[in-house]
C-alpha cells in the first residue's frame, strides 16, 4: 500500500505553495477575498481591475505579485495582459462583470445583447489568451448566478444568463482539457457589488436574509474565496458549477 503519513513533509506544505494565481477583478469583494486566501495557502497572486489606485491598495493588502489595470471586456487589453506576464500560469480566477436586472421590454438591443452574451464572451477570451500559459491540472474560475436562477419579477434577463453558463462550461471543459473549468454560483454575497445594486435596501435585505436562510447569516466575500481555493487544490474537479447561497434556493 503506497500514501502519505502524518509525517510526510508534504501534507503539511501549502496548497497552492508557489503556483501563480491571476484574479480578473481582484481589487475588491469576493476577487479580493480569494487572492488573500490563495496567499495565505502559498500562492503568488496577479491582481487586475479597472482602478489603478484600488489595484494598489489590495495589493499592499494581500502582497501581491504584480498588478494590471485593465477593462476585462477589452480583448485587446486581454491579450497584452496575457502575453506580457512573465511565467506559467496555475489558476485564473474571473469576478469581473455584473448583473443586469430590471425590465426585458425596457431594455434596448445592444442591452440584451451585451447581457446575454456578456460574461461566455470575456470567459473565451480570458480562456483563448490564458490557455496557452497555463499547466495541466491549473483551473478557470468563473462566476455564475444563483440568486438569479429563478425566474421572479425584477430579475429580468438575469435568469437567461444564469441558465447559460452551466452548459458553457461543460462544454469548455471539454475543449481545453486537461486545464480545468469551473464555474460558482453565489446566491447573495455581501460586497461592494451589492451594496452599490441595492443601495438603501441593503440593509432591508440583510436582515431578511438573516432570518430566513438555514445557516443563519449573510454569504461573506471569504465564503465564495474559500470554496474558489479549495476548486484550485483539487485536481478532480472539472466542468462543474457550484452553488454557494447559504440555502437561499431552499427558502426562496
Amino acid at each position: 500500500m503506497t500514501g502519505t503519513s502524518d509525517s510526510d513533509p508534504a501534507r503539511h506544505q501549502p496548497e497552492l505553495l508557489s503556483q501563480t494565481v491571476v484574479v480578473i477583478g481582484g481589487s475588491s469583494g469576493i476577487g479580493l477575498e480569494t487572492a488573500r486566501r490563495a496567499r495565505a495557502k502559498g500562492a503568488e497572486v496577479v491582481l487586475v481591475g479597472r482602478n489603478p489606485d484600488h489595484l494598489a491598495q489590495a495589493a499592499r493588502e494581500v502582497g501581491a505579485r504584480s498588478t494590471a489595470a485593465l477593462d476585462a471586456t477589452d480583448a485587446a487589453a486581454l491579450q497584452r495582459f496575457f502575453g506580457d506576464l512573465p511565467g506559467s500560469i496555475d489558476h485564473v480566477m474571473v469576478t469581473a462583470g455584473r448583473p443586469h436586472y430590471g425590465s426585458l421590454l425596457e431594455m434596448d438591443s445592444a442591452q440584451v445583447r451585451d447581457s446575454l452574451s456578456g460574461h461566455v464572451t470575456m470567459a473565451l477570451d480570458v480562456t483563448r489568451n490564458a490557455i496557452g500559459r497555463m499547466r495541466r491540472g491549473g483551473t478557470l474560475i468563473f462566476m455564475g448566478d444563483a440568486g438569479s436562477r429563478r425566474v421572479v419579477p425584477g430579475i429580468g434577463i438575469a435568469s437567461a444568463v444564469s441558465a447559460v453558463m452551466p452548459p458553457f462550461i461543460a462544454a469548455l471543459a471539454l475543449e481545453i482539457a486537461p486545464v480545468r473549468v469551473n464555474a460558482i454560483a453565489p446566491g447573495f454575497v455581501d460586497t461592494p457589488l451589492s451594496a452599490s445594486v441595492l443601495e438603501d435596501q441593503l440593509d432591508k435585505r440583510r436582515e431578511e436574509l438573516r432570518s430566513k436562510l438555514p445557516i443563519g447569516r449573510v454569504v461573506g466575500p471569504a465564503d465564495v474565496a474559500a470554496l474558489a481555493v479549495d476548486i484550485m487544490a483539487n485536481e478532480a474537479l472539472t466542468g462543474s458549477t457550484y452553488d454557494i447561497d447559504g440555502g437561499q434556493q431552499l427558502v426562496s
